[in-house]
């Protein structure tokens, strides 16, 4: 178990004082207990749900998926009153970490929290009063209000969790948190809403809880993909885990070729689904060097024009390895086709220019890149700023100079940090001055 540091502790404490504070006027106020002890326990008992042994194990996983009736509450009760209703749930709910009492107690304070702040907001601006009517339009921008604070508490909190218990730094460590929950919390917010609208109405509360079903049913659907992408991922591991276990010399070089790839697609706007799939062709490019003798792999001096050969087959054996996977789709192709040149002096099939596919000049540019800037036993790393002059030279006769333009603008105003598995340690890599010099990767 990896101890918790101090000021992480003192983190969780200090937002379990703020969350008592918060909640505390619900016990001396005119409080509607049966309407707290009610959603309390519908979000307590949705929790519960995955651990059910007839469909526990096809339930959603995670509190997150039940945010409408935390929101529910926080448009029904009072702000003291709503953050009381995550409590129960938060508490009880699975923990797969240790220690578990401390991450339950933050994930109670969190979302209470975060439940007393969005109520808060909802009641300044008189969403309670459009509720109780019920009037759905008026009630639309108080929501999208309270939406948005709930966005961001969540986020002021988990930042902060991340700076203190990861050590994450701190301009870093709220990046991105906001813009990522705030979609699916928008369309939580739009299902507690009708919660709250059917609470008030003539309905009541029992038909309220009715909303929870097409909710649960999507979040259901969503956990399937999930599991499907798991799969995916699983897959993909096993493979490259074969091939780093061959050829130790590239340890490391399959996940780099993967996520320089995966740059280059952004910088080209590509669509984020497209994205994923190109950062599988980078990761799996030599997988078909499962299929080379391990000798020639790890041969340390030049090698003979048959031994060459021999290697020059790697991206057909690999096209073979993965025709059946197909999740794949493009990075198939970029598969076979990664060593081909623009000029057609490349392998296997001498294909120049468009003939190449867009997804393999992608990766012939990654693979290069991250060739020349990690050493290897023929040759040792370059500064960035090297290889990506090597590059520019190259451009036009063995790379793709649109793909190579990508690269030396990401890395331009990102850098190049390499990802870090878990067989070594990657420095990251400066863009430092040097002078150009010839020749890229070996194969």
């Amino acid at each position: 178990m990896r101890a918790v540091p101090p000021v992480a502790r003192a983190y969780v404490l200090l937002t379990v004082g703020g969350a008592l504070v918060c909640a505390a006027p619900a016990l001396s106020a005119d409080t509607s207990w049966p309407a707290v002890a009610l959603l309390a326990c519908v979000y307590a008992g949705c929790g519960q749900v995955g651990r059910c042994r007839i469909i526990g194990r096809r339930a959603p996983q995670g509190m997150g998926t039940f945010f409408p009736v935390l929101l529910a509450g926080a448009f029904l009760l009072p702000p003291a009153a709503a953050a009381l209703v995550a409590v129960p749930g938060a508490l009880l709910g699975r923990v797969e970490q240790r220690p578990m009492w401390l991450r339950r107690l933050w994930r109670a304070a969190q979302l209470a929290l975060a439940v007393w702040v969005s109520a808060r907001v909802f009641g300044a601006l008189g969403g309670p009063a459009a509720v109780s009517e019920p009037r759905l339009g008026p009630a639309l921008a108080p929501v999208a209000a309270a939406v948005v604070a709930f966005c961001l508490a969540l986020t002021v909190l988990d930042g902060g969790i991340l700076a203190a218990a990861e050590r994450v730094p701190l301009r870093g460590a709220w990046r991105g948190l906001f813009l990522r929950s705030l979609a699916p919390v928008a369309v939580h917010g739009l299902a507690g809403l009708l919660m709250a609208v059917l609470w008030a109405s003539s309905y009541g509360p029992v038909a309220s809880l009715l909303v929870l079903l097409p909710m649960y049913i999507s979040c259901w659907v969503f956990a399937q993909y999930q599991r499907e992408r798991a799969a995916h991922q699983a897959t993909i591991r096993a493979l490259v885990q074969a091939v780093d276990i061959k050829d130790g010399y590239t340890r490391g070089h399959s996940e780099r070729v993967g996520q320089a790839s995966m740059m280059i697609a952004r910088e080209l706007g590509m669509a984020e689904e497209r994205v994923e799939v190109l950062r599988f062709a980078g990761i799996l490019h030599d997988v078909g060097k499962l299929g080379v003798p391990t000798r020639l792999l790890r041969k340390d001096g030049p090698l003979t024009p048959q031994e060459r050969e021999v290697i020059q087959l790697h991206p057909e054996y690999g096209h073979e390895m993965v025709r059946g996977i197909g999740f794949l789709g493009e990075a198939r192709a970029a598969i076979l086709h990664h060593h081909e040149r623009l000029d057609g002096s490349g392998y296997p099939y001498g294909l120049a220019g468009a003939q190449i596919p867009e997804f393999a000049r992608v990766v012939a540019v990654a693979d290069a890149f991250d060739a020349m800037t990690s050493t290897r036993t023929y040759s040792r790393a370059r500064p960035v700023e090297v290889a990506l002059a090597e590059l520019e030279r190259c451009a036009g006769s063995q790379f793709d100079p649109v793909m190579v333009g990508a690269l030396g603008r990401v890395l331009g105003r990102e850098g190049w940090h390499p990802v870090v598995t878990a067989d070594e340690a990657v420095p990251v890599v400066p863009l430092l001055e040097g002078a150009a010099v010839s020749g890229a990767a070996r194969l």
